[in-house]
């Protein structure tokens, strides 16, 4: 009888030599996607400290919703933003550290935030091949708000910003909202800097009980804050009148700061109602976008009678 020409059954492709090799390409591509590690077969990692090993993702971790995790890197900025009270979801530490480091972990301790215990080459891979010098805190995803959430009450007062890309600038400018009794921040959100790490810590905490709302267009939802009854005016140095003369501001009102070079977008500042400047006796050409900003929701706070 002639034997067959074929080769026997064709093996399954988790017995094939280049299965292993693929799996774990396709972990990294989605670890680097998400910001979230995939430790070994079945997603198993070290166990946290204290803890016992858990399946899946760190706590905290957003699966595929669009928006990935923040790591801040670096003994120092961990050690600093845990001070400043930005919410984490993990910290992920190598064994041995210094005092920030063994600070870094009672922060976190304390605050609930898991601790992640892993090793270098980890730690490389997770970080993308940042200076991490051992210690990485990963930031949970903030949850902004809609902009209509801001119309409440009475008379709000809300402020929208326009071509601001520095963190920094936004939580400084979400710290003078809360000092000035501002119902919360809008911000495009294309283009436009968004609540990171650093927003957090400039905010010094204040991003707690001020909302930042995103809006998919500012210039159409400055229209939509106008045919809600609110007033809107933006800072600008061609302004007619000054900060200290909006005399509207006591009523519904959205105070619109552009950038410090730039200034307002020109849509944005052909649909405010009117344009107010600060006077500058002084050699200085314009003001950082935060410390205009508190000082406008001053003289608006002084005007509401707050």
């Amino acid at each position: 009888m002639a034997k067959g020409k074929g080769r026997g059954p064709t093996p399954k492709a988790e017995d094939r030599h280049w299965h292993a090799k693929r799996q774990r390409a396709r972990a990294a591509k989605s670890a680097k996607r998400t910001g979230t590690p995939t430790l070994g077969p079945g997603g198993r990692g070290k166990a946290p400290v204290g803890q016992p090993a858990r399946q899946g993702r760190p706590a905290g971790a957003r699966r595929a919703t669009g928006e990935t995790p923040e790591l801040v890197t670096g003994r120092n900025p961990v050690v600093e933003a845990l001070r400043a009270g930005v919410p984490g979801s993990a910290l992920y530490v190598t064994s041995g550290g210094d005092d920030r480091v063994r600070e870094s972990i009672k922060l976190a301790t304390d605050r609930g935030v898991p601790l992640l215990e892993t090793g270098k080459h980890e730690l490389d891979r997770l970080t993308d091949g940042a200076v991490h010098q051992g210690i990485a805190l990963q930031v949970r995803p903030y949850r902004y708000a809609h902009p209509d959430d801001l119309l409440k009450g009475a008379a709000p007062l809300i402020v929208a910003v326009d071509g601001i890309t520095d963190p920094r600038n936004l939580g400084a400018i979400v710290r003078s909202a809360a000092a000035f009794g501002a119902a919360g921040v809008v911000v495009p959100e294309r283009r436009a800097a968004g609540v990171t790490a650093g927003t957090w810590k400039a905010s010094a905490g204040t991003l707690a009980s001020v909302p930042v709302a995103q809006a998919t267009n500012l210039t159409r939802q400055l229209k939509a804050y106008q045919k809600a009854g609110c007033f809107v005016a933006g800072l600008d140095a061609r302004g007619g009148v000054t900060v200290a003369d909006l005399e509207l501001a006591s009523g519904p009102f959205v105070l619109v700061v552009g950038s410090e070079g730039k200034g307002l977008g020109r849509l944005v500042a052909e649909t405010c109602d009117l344009l107010a400047t600060i006077p500058m006796p002084g050699t200085a050409e314009s003001l950082n976008a935060g410390v205009a900003a508190g000082i406008a929701l001053y003289e608006i706070a002084r005007r509401r009678g707050a």
